[in-house]
Order: structure tokens, then sequence, then C-alpha cells
């Protein structure tokens, strides 16, 4: 496939007419752009987009059940969940406590088959600050309990002083910069994917694009070490490395629990971790965090930012 299709080419690969199309722009939200006057579509977002609409995927497995004295957290990762993680053994010298960094689309996998008590998740749906619902509904066959575990500030890491003067995706799209990525099915990767196609870029023309850093701070280790002029990662990743940070917005990044979890002993451990002054101290000096809402159930239609 190429890299842009046209109207007449995604109509082709879903089977569809070209009257369709339009229609599943508007109602759908199939990913489009008219940067250049007609309708195009990226490939890579056409088959996220049907992917995240993919019904009746496998019940999870009992063998794959998690259970005993042992806290299985998968999905996107985050420092302060990581420091948090590390306070839960401390705490609990008895329970075994794992990350698994899947991305966000990968934990909510991992919670569909039964392999984590929590998958953390900030997939975006919208920009009125609507994250992760629409996901964990094609995902997960029952509604999951929805935390909060915090908001945090994304945007582009840059060299300190930011010597090549990015102010956003648009100076990416002009070309000239090299940039680090994110893997496929994290958050910070959709995020990107959409801030280029908005900029009229095609995401693989960009310099760098394929470069994959497993982690936000390794994001910024790439750009401290020169081989990336800039790279999507939280505000803490700057902060911590001395480099320069190019805010782009604040995103709720929650806990998706399923609810034959949500009562197990270490989930409520960890969920108790939220309320302790030791929680709310490190998101403070870590910069970028926002703890005002943290463990709260979210509901649908809040969308209530920091």
């Amino acid at each position: 496939m190429k890299h842009l299709l046209s109207t007449k080419e995604v109509a082709k690969y879903l089977g569809v007419n070209e009257k369709m199309v339009y229609a599943l722009i508007s109602e759908k939200g199939l990913p489009a752009t008219k940067a250049t006057g007609k309708w195009l579509f990226p490939s890579h977002l056409v088959e996220q987009w049907i992917e995240s609409r993919t019904m009746n995927y496998p019940r999870r497995m009992e063998s794959a059940a998690v259970e005993g004295e042992v806290l299985v957290v998968a999905g996107s990762n985050d420092i302060l969940l990581d420091r948090m993680l590390k306070l839960f053994m401390e705490r609990h010298s008895d329970y075994l406590a794992a990350f698994c960094n899947l991305g966000s689309l990968g934990g909510l996998k991992a919670v569909r088959r039964g392999q984590c008590h929590i998958a953390t998740s900030h997939l975006m749906e919208n920009a009125e600050g609507e994250y992760n619902f629409a996901a964990a509904a094609q995902e997960l066959d029952e509604k999951p309990a929805v935390v909060n575990f915090c908001y945090r500030e994304q945007g582009f890491v840059v060299a300190k002083g930011n010597p090549r003067g990015v102010a956003g995706a648009g100076d990416i799209a002009q070309g000239g910069l090299t940039v680090v990525n994110r893997p496929l099915g994290t958050g910070t990767r959709l995020l990107f994917d959409t801030l280029l196609t908005q900029a009229g870029a095609d995401p693989h023309t960009v310099k760098g694009y394929e470069n994959e850093a497993g982690r936000h701070m390794d994001v910024g280790i790439e750009v401290l070490a020169g081989r990336a002029d800039t790279g999507m990662a939280i505000r803490t990743v700057a902060a911590r490395l001395d480099l320069g940070f190019v805010p782009v917005q604040w995103e709720r990044f929650d806990l998706i629990i399923p609810k034959e979890h949500f009562f197990d002993k270490p989930v409520q451990l960890f969920l108790g971790l939220l309320n302790e002054p030791e929680f709310h101290k490190a998101a403070e000096e870590l910069e970028g965090y926002d703890t005002s809402r943290s463990g709260r159930v979210v509901y649908p239609g809040e969308a209530v930012k920091p």
C-alpha cells in the first residue's frame, strides 16, 4: 500500500463505495487529511482505525489468569508509575510488582487475555480531553473500571536552549529535523502521527521516523546524545536530563482495571498509594504531573482537564 491513499484507493481497500468513505470520515472518524485540497488517507492510520474497531476477539484463557501475591501492570510506561511500583514493594514486601512495557494498546490487549491486573493507557479520543473509553470498549468484552493515575504534560523534547528552534509539528513537517519515535500502539506515537498529519506531513518521510525508543526516557537520551533533534515525551524527561521542552498538551493517564480484579488485594493496596503524601510529593519532584484527580474513578463524558 502507498503511504497516502486516495479516496478511490481507500474505498477499494475497505470494500465500500466512495460515497461511504465520506460518511466514514464524518461519522466514524476515519483518519483523513485535506492538506493538499483533496482527501488523502495515511495508510498506517487507516490500518490502526480498522484494528481499533475489530470485534469478537478471543476471550481470556483461564490458564493465563494472574493470581497470588503478585501485581502485574502492563501498558504505557511512566516514570511516576515506576516510583509507585517500587514504593508498593517497599510497603508490601510479601508482594511482587511487575510492569510490562507494551504501550497503551498493548496493555489493553493484555487485560483482554487475562495477563495483567491493570493496564496503563493514555489513548486520546478527542480534543475535549476524553481518553481510553473508546479503545477499552473495542478491546474488552466488559466495561472496566477506569481510575485516574495522573495527568501529565506531553511535548517535544529538544536540546537545551532549543538550538533548532522547534516550535511544534509544523517545523518537523517542513523537513530538516531528525526525530526519534515511539513504538506502534503507544499513545505518544498516535498523538505524534496525528500532529504530523494535521501539519500536512507524510510521517514516513520524516527523518528518523522509523527509529523507535521503547520508553519516554529513551527519547530524551537520544536527544541528549545528539542522535535526534527532537521526539515526543513527557516533561519530566526533559527536566531530569536538563533538556529543553516544547509543551503540546496535558493528557489523562489512566489505570484500566477489569472488574474481576478491581477488589483484588494487590490492586486495592496499589490504589491506596495514590492517596499517600509520598505519591504527591514524588509527582511534584518529577515535574510535569498533576495529581489533583489521582485515585478517582473516571466516567465517560467527564473529560476534565487539570
